[in-house]
């Protein structure tokens, strides 16, 4: 046995919904190989003591782009139209693979920092993202956010975009025993035709990959796509057999109820990002009736220029509070079923469910702890409450992938915070920021 967390209380988010309390949990190549009240008789090589620590399931952040980390707070409180035409997109335009590496791994520091292990990214630089993901040890889902308007005149096997997607598919896929996966990606129904919707589903479904789109975040995508089609995108994008394949389906916010039943019939998984979606008054989805049409439902934080944060846990306690206010029913989404969307359907939307996602016997050792010895987790009555309602992501004092410590009491052990720090100041800062000198007439 490798490391032993001992005297620990441990959510298990297993079929039970256990909870124990002065627990044994044992970590033997990567795997949870021990899990108990009593200490096992072999002699670990390692032992954590928990005391006053809660162990968990890591949490699964299934909708992220690392790439924009470097704009936190640079188009805040703007309309859509503002943030992303006159603020975001020309500095993204400047982004090249060197600094959106530095910016996915500061990005990926700050999602270990909050107890994520496992990420899905939609990101133009799906190989600069996969080359930080793999330095740092992080299970990492990554797509491109594809676009393309081209019409007829695309060719799949010539438009760069999609040749860029391919090579890293064949470059990164599987990567350390399928730590990193490469998935079909696109940015969204409104910014793409359907020549690229068919070589898309073509590609991944040949390849057996999934898929990542964005999908009814605002309701005027749907507006405007049913007056050019008379379709809701979900219904027009099904058409061409887009969800074929494992699909995340992010935001999902101005689902029809038809939208909804047709995704749960198709084994669509939502990705929910409910702070980022209020803070660009975007609107509230409605979870309950999207697990209640059959889809796994997940979560996510968009990037940290959309949402201000890459601490999940805001996205648990947000998904809850919302659900409620929906209802006006305070027993609606409790603790342990929010709980759930970060863990067990994230895993599950990840295509990693036999995988991750419950501290089990034989998963993957994806674990963090959570110090609940701070003042505002005391007295503790009930463990996922307490998570749930009032903890953060700054609690996490230790993550864990496949039994490699990431993140623990203020140090990454595969991350130089240093050197990256460094590199974002002299390199990818100014490079995102810097003006543009206009060519001469």
């Amino acid at each position: 046995m490798d490391t032993l967390f001992s005297n620990i209380s441990v959510i298990t988010m297993d079929e039970r919904m256990q909870t124990l309390a002065d627990a044994f949990v044992g970590v033997t190549e990567g795997k949870i190989s021990w899990l108990s009240k009593k200490p096992p008789e072999e002699k670990p090589q390692q032992i954590i003591d928990g005391t006053g620590m809660v162990l968990m399931p890591g949490l699964i952040n299934c909708h992220t782009q690392l790439e924009q980390t470097l704009l936190r707070g640079y188009a805040d409180d703007c309309s859509h139209q503002t943030r992303l035409g006159g603020k975001l997109y020309p500095r993204l335009e400047q982004l090249d693979s060197r600094a959106a590496q530095a910016a996915a791994s500061l990005g990926i520091a700050q999602c270990l920092r909050f107890g994520v292990t496992s990420v899905s990214d939609l990101s133009h630089h799906v190989d600069a993202v996969a080359r930080a993901a793999a330095d740092s040890g992080i299970k990492a889902n990554l797509a491109p956010e594809l676009t393309m308007l081209l019409g007829e005149e695309f060719d799949f096997e010539a438009y760069p975009d999609c040749q860029a997607f391919v090579q890293a598919h064949e470059t990164w896929h599987g990567f350390d025993g399928g730590r990193i996966l490469v998935e079909a990606g696109l940015q969204g129904e409104y910014t793409s035709s359907p020549e690229l919707w068919d070589a898309l589903t073509e590609y991944a479904v040949n390849n057996g990959l999934g898929l990542h789109l964005n999908l009814s975040q605002f309701a005027w995508e749907n507006e405007d796509c049913l007056d050019r089609s008379g379709l809701t995108p979900a219904q027009l994008l099904d058409c061409h057999n887009l969800f074929k394949t494992r699909t995340q389906a992010d935001h999902c916010v101005h689902l029809e109820p038809e939208d909804m039943a047709l995704l749960g019939r198709r084994g669509v998984s939502a990705v929910c990002c409910p702070v980022s979606n209020a803070k660009l008054a975007a609107g509230q989805a409605d979870l309950l009736a999207m697990v209640k049409a059959g889809m796994n439902v997940a979560l996510g934080t968009d990037s940290a220029a959309a949402s201000g944060s890459l601490d999940l846990l805001r996205q648990v306690r947000a998904a809850a509070l919302q659900a409620k206010a929906r209802t006006g029913d305070p027993e609606t989404l409790g603790a342990p079923a929010a709980l759930l969307m970060a863990t067990v359907c994230g895993a599950r939307a990840q295509g990693r469910g036999l995988e991750c996602g419950m501290i089990k016997l034989g998963l993957d050792a994806d674990l963090i702890a959570l110090d609940f010895t701070q003042p505002h987790l005391i007295p503790c009555h009930d463990l996922m409450s307490s998570v749930v309602y009032g903890a953060s992501g700054t609690d996490v004092c230790m993550t864990m992938v496949r039994g490699n410590i990431l993140y623990a009491a203020g140090k990454y052990p595969t991350i130089d915070l240093t050197a990256l720090i460094k590199e974002l100041a002299e390199y990818a800062m100014p490079t995102v920021f810097s003006e543009k000198e206009e060519e001469p007439a």
